[in-house]
């Protein structure tokens, strides 16, 4: 829960359902939990697997400090991190991604992983990924592929030809 909400803080979403605690709300779309920040997390490949449980603690911990600083009285039924409101989330966040705080590797990559869930389906394949209607990419507007699964781009990204193809590519894009 407390990871979903500091997912949540990183991209906004809709709450899932009315008593959702971990998403704030502040977003009328499917965020990176949605859009399945916590299985990229969890994916061994990452290799912040391991880390999870630990960074949690310590977010719950950085919590409940903000939070007795700023004067907030936390509610006990939810993770320290996932009572806070949302600005006051973004705002821990912000300190603990910080220049010069000594723990800012650990939670820029949170943060680094929770957009890569959202803007490019990273722990999926991109084509089942929109096939099943991932946020990120349809909000992004990211092009589906071809009926082979591939995709081929009819029109130049920049608008123009930037290069004459080479007399040994193969239609398939190959050099022979």
């Amino acid at each position: 829960m407390t990871l979903e909400a500091f997912a949540d803080t990183i991209i906004p979403g809709v709450k899932r359902f009315p008593g959702d605690r971990a998403i704030a709300g502040v977003c009328d779309d499917a965020g990176s939990v949605e859009a399945g920040a916590l299985e990229l997390l969890a994916d061994p490949a990452t290799g912040v697997a391991p880390a999870l449980v630990p960074l949690s603690q310590m977010l719950n911990g950085h919590a409940t400090a903000y939070a007795e600083g700023a004067g907030l009285t936390l509610d006990d039924d939810v993770p320290p991190f996932v009572a806070l409101g949302y600005d006051d989330r973004a705002t821990l966040i912000a300190e603990l991604t910080a220049p010069g705080n000594p723990e800012r590797d650990g939670w820029v990559l949170l943060c680094m992983f929770s957009t890569m869930a959202f803007d490019t389906a990273a722990h999926r394949s991109t084509a089942e990924a929109i096939a099943d209607g991932h946020p990120g990419l349809i909000q992004m507007g990211f092009a589906e592929p071809n009926s082979d699964g591939l995709w081929r781009f009819p029109d130049y990204g920049y608008g123009r030809e930037l290069a004459k193809r080479h007399p040994n590519t193969t239609e398939s894009g190959s050099p022979e």
